[in-house]
This record gives C-alpha cells, structure tokens and sequence, in this order.
C-alpha cells in the first residue's frame, strides 16, 4: 500500500512540474500537442539534428528552424469542439 501511494505522490510532483506529462483530465489532443511541440522543440535545441533535416530538405537551416516554430502554434490542427 505505501508503494502504491509513493508512486502515486511521484506522478503527480512530475506531473505538476512538467505540463508534457499530462495529469487525469489531460485530452487526447492536448497530449498529442504536447507531444508534438516538444518534438519540434528538440528539432530547433539540437543544431545537429536541424542540420540534417535541413540538408535531406534541401532548405536553409533558419527556413526549417521558422517553420518549425510556426508548426508549434497548432502542431495538430484546430482543437476538436467541446461538448456541454
């Protein structure tokens, strides 16, 4: 029983310290967005990796880093309408 509610505890410290983790009322979307956006973000933090993107591409580097970030405004598309 007191594993069960240290696991529990540490959920939620990770979950209130990082948005990405999610929590019990997290939608489908809003965990795909995140998901998404951190992808993105690791793109534009590893130079390396924009690099290589860049080259497959066939565009310059600040173009794929500009794109990138404009994806990161709805990286999934419209969010679905909510239901009362």
């Amino acid at each position: 029983m007191a594993d069960k509610l240290r696991a529990t505890q540490q959920l939620e410290q990770l979950q209130a310290r990082y948005v990405g983790t999610g929590h019990a009322d997290t939608t489908k979307f809003e965990w795909v967005s995140n998901v998404h956006r951190d992808t993105y973000a690791s793109y534009i933090g590893h130079p390396p990796l924009l690099e290589y993107m860049s080259v497959a591409t066939g565009e310059p580097m600040a173009k794929m880093r500009t794109k990138f970030i404009e994806k990161m405004i709805q990286p999934v598309g419209k969010p679905p309408e909510k239901e009362d």
